[in-house]
């Protein structure tokens, strides 16, 4: 409970900050530039040498991709169902099956299961999250959106292997047998310290709530998937499969997170349904506040 209140005092930060005239519009994005620069670099250096193979990784590695397939096909049967138009569609194929699990995921799982759980939330992002926003990201954008640039094989392979996250991956896994030098491992710790306060501020100088009459049922429908459905399909199939531990809690946990801040802005980008998109990304954030610690409490 006191990390959770420090989270949401960090949000709360980023809320009042973004009415002060001193801080430009560009604060959050410079904030989150930091992140996938530097913070979230160094906590990937200092925390996946601590991991300890066995079939247990396997699941934060595994289940994003699950939940992928599952929520495409819950949004496809529901634009079925309700005839929502391609825009629409487009939005919610990019935002219900891709969370948060960077920005925010990292710090809710520091805050819930303690500092040895965020190599699995790592994980999850990483050869989850991550690769499903560059490869499927780009086949929606390329199916859904009105642009004329289609994603390319090179062009996606060099998106994976030029973020700054997933370099940092890459020699965290080739160093594991190397012992950090004291200097450098403090480097890594007081940088990793800043991914906390920076993000959560970062995502509160950015929440947006706007929402158009024309979306509420596509809105609510997608929240739906994304914060309940979702995560509690997880649950649901770990439990039938016996699937025991932290690294499985954490990958249900991850499931129910709000959607992706970084799929939102492609679809910005691409014009899918704007209201949809900003609505989708900002509420859904707030009110992960309260569907997360309910998650939680059933892991």
């Amino acid at each position: 409970m006191e990390n959770f209140i420090i989270i949401t005092t960090y949000l709360l930060i980023g809320v009042l900050l973004r009415r002060v005239p001193q801080f430009p519009n560009e604060t959050g994005q410079v904030l989150n530039l930091f992140v996938i620069y530097v913070a979230l670099p160094a906590t990937v250096l200092l925390k996946i040498p601590e991991l300890s193979f066995s079939q247990d990784l396997l699941v934060p590695v595994l289940m994003p991709w699950v939940m992928l397939i599952l929520s495409c096909v819950m949004v496809l049967l529901l634009t079925r169902i309700f005839r929502w138009e391609r825009q629409i569609t487009g939005s919610l194929l990019l935002l219900v099956p891709l969370g948060n699990t960077s920005f925010l995921g990292i710090p809710m799982v520091k805050a819930f299961f303690g500092e040895k759980a965020i190599s699995y939330a790592v994980l999850y992002d990483q050869f989850g999250s991550f690769l499903a926003l560059a490869i499927y990201g780009s086949v929606i954008i390329a199916l859904y959106g009105g642009g004329k640039d289609r994603p390319t094989i090179k062009g996606v392979c060099n998106k994976i292997i030029t973020f700054p996250p997933f370099i940092a991956l890459l020699l965290a896994f080739a160093l594991r047998s190397t012992n950090y030098h004291p200097v450098a491992l403090e480097i890594f710790r007081s940088l990793s310290a800043t991914l906390v306060p920076a993000v959560m501020i970062a995502v509160g100088f950015q929440l947006s709530f706007r929402l158009s009459r024309d979306v509420v049922m596509p809105f609510a429908m997608g929240l739906l998937l994304k914060l309940a459905v979702a995560p509690f399909t997880a649950l649901i199939l770990c439990k039938l499969l016996s699937l025991e531990g932290q690294a499985v809690q954490v990958s249900i946990f991850e499931a129910g997170m709000p959607p992706m801040v970084s799929a939102g802005a492609l679809a910005l980008l691409a014009g899918l349904a704007p209201s949809l998109t900003v609505a989708l990304v900002g509420f859904g954030i707030g009110l992960s506040f309260i569907t997360l610690p309910v998650l939680y409490s059933f892991l």
